[in-house]
């Protein structure tokens, strides 16, 4: 019998997995070979980053020679597969790494190049918040006059391009999409050194009301705006919609009415609140979650259309959450829906939630649906 220890390293890639699953791989833009390679490279022993780097630089260099040769289409496609392998592989690393400031930018660069080939082209936004910066993308469709808007945001991993391809549905049918870091969140966090205010509940709803105001006020964009939150950004998202009447209907996905509740089954999430909060110390990043609550009488406020998804299964936040959010708040038109073998924001129903979400919005911001 060998009862040597398990190798560190390999304790480390379990851990990534476990964390980054294949659905969630490839239900946010990872293409298959490289999710499969990623998963070989760190079973043999090749840290998460570095591997998810080499395939990142692989997919950038076959993206600019197929638009040297004139490809636009396929250097597009390359661009975006380099970006999202730099996403996942910046993951694992602590802010004070530099190897995370360098592999996001170049996923903000791929994701750039890639954009710069779409019609119309992405615009990359920045907006000022108390004494930092917030960044967005901005997708819009081709020819659309004065479309509605979605703004389109994540949780506490928060890394706004992750949602590219829920973006990309959205805009088929006929809506723009700010894709946007709040407070706390990717290159918000990371380059506008911008984080969650742990005095104030509502500066985030603040913060993504000023994506509302962008918006109605952008010269090529209509007055129509909706929001969609996934995990913890869909308690923001309802949130937000119950403090900005402007908002014209909310989706929350894999959310919750109390954030703090996976604190409950997973301590050591404390280190993902810290980065939002943006303390050395967990302690008070902690408490500032637990004060964050959609009580019923906040949701009171909540009147726009709601739509909420969530996975039965989903441990992360539990169902009977997402379901007293959508039954306290005060929308004549609300929506559940419930996936029997769902994950954490159905990553293992990736294009059947898409769709639903699409059609959803479309359904309630364009005219005639």
């Amino acid at each position: 019998m060998n009862d040597a220890p398990e190798p560190s390293w390999r304790k480390a890639a379990e851990a990534h997995k476990r964390a980054m699953p294949m659905q969630r791989l490839l239900g946010n833009g990872l293409d298959h070979a490289d999710a499969t390679a990623l998963y070989a490279a760190v079973d043999a022993g090749t840290p998460w980053p570095e591997a998810a780097s080499a395939l990142g630089e692989a997919n950038a260099r076959r993206g600019r020679a197929a638009l040297a040769a004139g490809h636009r289409h396929s250097a597009l496609g390359w661009l975006r597969r380099a970006s999202a392998c730099y996403r996942f592989g910046q993951v694992p690393l602590g802010d004070a790494d530099p190897r995370k400031r360098a592999m996001y930018r170049e996923l903000i660069d791929a994701y750039a190049a890639a954009g710069a080939l779409l019609d119309p082209p992405l615009e990359h936004v920045t907006l000022p918040h108390r004494t930092g910066t917030m960044s967005a993308w901005l997708h819009r469709p081709a020819g659309v006059t004065r479309p509605p808007t979605v703004l389109l945001f994540g949780g506490f991993d928060g890394w706004r391009e992750e949602y590219d391809t829920a973006a990309r549905e959205l805009v088929a049918r006929g809506m723009a999409v700010l894709l946007l870091d709040g407070p706390g969140q990717g290159e918000t966090r990371l380059f506008g050194r911008l984080h969650m205010d742990a005095h104030d509940p509502d500066d985030v709803c603040a913060a993504l009301s000023a994506f509302v105001t962008h918006a109605r006020e952008h010269p090529l964009l209509g007055e129509k705006v909706g929001i969609w939150g996934n995990s913890f950004g869909g308690y923001l998202a309802a949130r937000t919609a119950a403090r900005d009447p402007r908002i014209a209907a909310a989706c929350v996905n894999g959310g919750t009415d109390r954030p703090a509740e996976i604190l409950d089954r997973y301590p050591r999430f404390a280190a993902k609140v810290q980065l939002l909060y943006g303390t050395d110390d967990p302690g008070p990043a902690v408490e500032a979650l637990r004060r964050l609550r959609l009580t019923p009488a906040l949701l009171t406020h909540l009147t726009c259309p709601l739509l909420v998804l969530h996975g039965t299964p989903d441990r992360i936040f539990l169902i009977d959450s997402a379901r007293r959010l959508h039954d306290h708040a005060r929308s004549p038109d609300r929506t559940f829906l419930e996936w029997p073998d769902g994950d954490h924001c159905l990553y293992n129903h990736t294009y059947e939630k898409h769709t639903a979400v699409g059609d959803w919005f479309a359904e309630h911001l364009t005219p005639g649906g």
